[in-house]
Protein backbone atom coordinates (compact mmCIF):
# COMPACT_ATOMS: atom_id res chain seq x y z
CA UNK A 1 0.00 0.00 0.00
CA UNK A 2 1.18 3.29 -1.10
CA UNK A 3 0.85 6.09 2.00
CA UNK A 4 2.09 8.81 0.37
CA UNK A 5 -0.83 9.78 -1.64
CA UNK A 6 -2.88 10.17 1.74
CA UNK A 7 0.19 12.16 3.71
CA UNK A 8 -1.06 15.93 3.82
CA UNK A 9 2.07 17.09 4.36
CA UNK A 10 3.30 15.42 0.80
CA UNK A 11 0.30 15.71 -1.03
CA UNK A 12 -0.23 19.73 -0.34
CA UNK A 13 2.63 21.82 -1.80
CA UNK A 14 4.59 23.82 0.83
CA UNK A 15 3.93 27.69 0.68
CA UNK A 16 6.19 30.10 1.66
CA UNK A 17 6.08 33.96 1.54
CA UNK A 18 9.59 35.51 0.65
CA UNK A 19 10.25 39.07 0.71
CA UNK A 20 13.74 40.18 -0.48
CA UNK A 21 15.00 43.95 -0.08
CA UNK A 22 18.51 44.32 -1.47
CA UNK A 23 20.22 43.62 -4.43
CA UNK A 24 22.86 41.44 -1.85
CA UNK A 25 20.51 39.51 -0.25
CA UNK A 26 19.06 39.12 -4.01
CA UNK A 27 22.64 37.86 -5.40
CA UNK A 28 22.96 35.45 -2.31
CA UNK A 29 19.28 33.95 -3.02
CA UNK A 30 19.39 33.72 -6.92
CA UNK A 31 20.78 30.26 -8.46
CA UNK A 32 21.82 31.14 -11.84
CA UNK A 33 22.98 27.43 -12.61
CA UNK A 34 19.31 26.06 -12.38
CA UNK A 35 18.01 25.85 -15.94
CA UNK A 36 15.51 28.84 -16.15
CA UNK A 37 16.77 29.94 -12.74
CA UNK A 38 15.91 29.28 -9.47
CA UNK A 39 15.84 31.32 -6.00
CA UNK A 40 16.50 29.63 -2.54
CA UNK A 41 14.13 29.82 0.07
CA UNK A 42 15.19 29.51 3.82
CA UNK A 43 13.51 27.07 5.65
CA UNK A 44 13.80 25.19 8.73
CA UNK A 45 11.27 22.18 7.36
CA UNK A 46 12.30 19.17 5.63
CA UNK A 47 12.19 18.91 2.40
CA UNK A 48 12.68 16.33 -0.36
CA UNK A 49 14.17 17.22 -4.06
CA UNK A 50 11.49 17.17 -6.87
CA UNK A 51 9.03 18.74 -3.97
CA UNK A 52 6.13 20.68 -5.50
CA UNK A 53 6.20 23.74 -3.61
CA UNK A 54 4.53 27.88 -4.23
CA UNK A 55 6.86 30.56 -3.79
CA UNK A 56 5.19 34.03 -2.66
CA UNK A 57 8.13 36.40 -4.02
CA UNK A 58 8.36 40.26 -3.08
CA UNK A 59 11.33 42.18 -4.96
CA UNK A 60 12.82 45.29 -3.40
CA UNK A 61 10.60 47.62 -3.40
CA UNK A 62 7.74 46.02 -5.36
CA UNK A 63 4.96 45.05 -3.02
CA UNK A 64 3.85 42.54 -5.56
CA UNK A 65 3.91 39.03 -4.69
CA UNK A 66 5.13 36.91 -7.52
CA UNK A 67 3.69 33.51 -7.46
CA UNK A 68 6.27 30.53 -8.44
CA UNK A 69 5.12 27.24 -8.49
CA UNK A 70 7.87 25.45 -8.73
CA UNK A 71 9.70 22.47 -7.08
CA UNK A 72 12.71 21.94 -4.92
CA UNK A 73 16.14 21.55 -6.72
CA UNK A 74 18.54 22.23 -4.15
CA UNK A 75 18.17 21.32 -0.55
CA UNK A 76 20.63 22.62 2.20
CA UNK A 77 20.70 20.94 5.19
CA UNK A 78 20.69 22.21 8.61
CA UNK A 79 24.45 23.00 9.88
CA UNK A 80 25.51 22.86 5.57
CA UNK A 81 28.86 23.40 4.76
CA UNK A 82 30.19 27.49 4.69
CA UNK A 83 27.46 28.51 7.08
CA UNK A 84 24.82 28.43 4.25
CA UNK A 85 21.60 28.74 5.86
CA UNK A 86 19.30 25.68 6.38
CA UNK A 87 16.70 25.89 3.06
CA UNK A 88 15.71 24.50 -0.39
CA UNK A 89 16.48 26.13 -4.09
CA UNK A 90 13.25 26.05 -5.90
CA UNK A 91 13.65 26.19 -9.79
CA UNK A 92 11.33 28.25 -11.86
CA UNK A 93 8.95 27.08 -14.28
CA UNK A 94 9.04 27.55 -17.88
CA UNK A 95 6.09 30.01 -17.65
CA UNK A 96 6.10 33.38 -19.21
CA UNK A 97 5.78 34.99 -16.15
CA UNK A 98 8.96 33.38 -14.78
CA UNK A 99 10.73 34.14 -17.72
CA UNK A 100 10.01 37.85 -17.30
CA UNK A 101 10.91 36.99 -13.48
CA UNK A 102 14.92 35.93 -14.63
CA UNK A 103 15.00 38.51 -16.96
CA UNK A 104 14.04 41.38 -14.29
CA UNK A 105 16.46 39.27 -11.54
CA UNK A 106 19.43 38.90 -14.23
CA UNK A 107 18.69 42.75 -14.87
CA UNK A 108 19.00 43.75 -11.40
CA UNK A 109 21.79 41.77 -10.89
CA UNK A 110 23.84 43.09 -14.17
CA UNK A 111 27.31 41.90 -13.47
CA UNK A 112 27.32 40.81 -10.22
CA UNK A 113 25.96 37.46 -12.04
CA UNK A 114 30.03 36.61 -12.49
CA UNK A 115 31.16 37.23 -9.14
CA UNK A 116 32.70 34.70 -7.05
CA UNK A 117 31.23 36.05 -3.67
CA UNK A 118 29.55 32.93 -2.10
CA UNK A 119 25.60 32.61 -1.78
CA UNK A 120 23.29 30.81 -0.36
CA UNK A 121 23.46 27.95 -2.67
CA UNK A 122 27.72 28.05 -3.72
Amino acid sequence: MNDTAHDPAIARPGVFSLVIRSKAALYAAWIPLLRGGGIFVPSVRDHRLGEDVLVLLSLLDDSVKIPIHGHVAWVNPPHAASNRPQGVGVQLPDTEPCRELRKRVEGLLAGALQSSRPTHTI
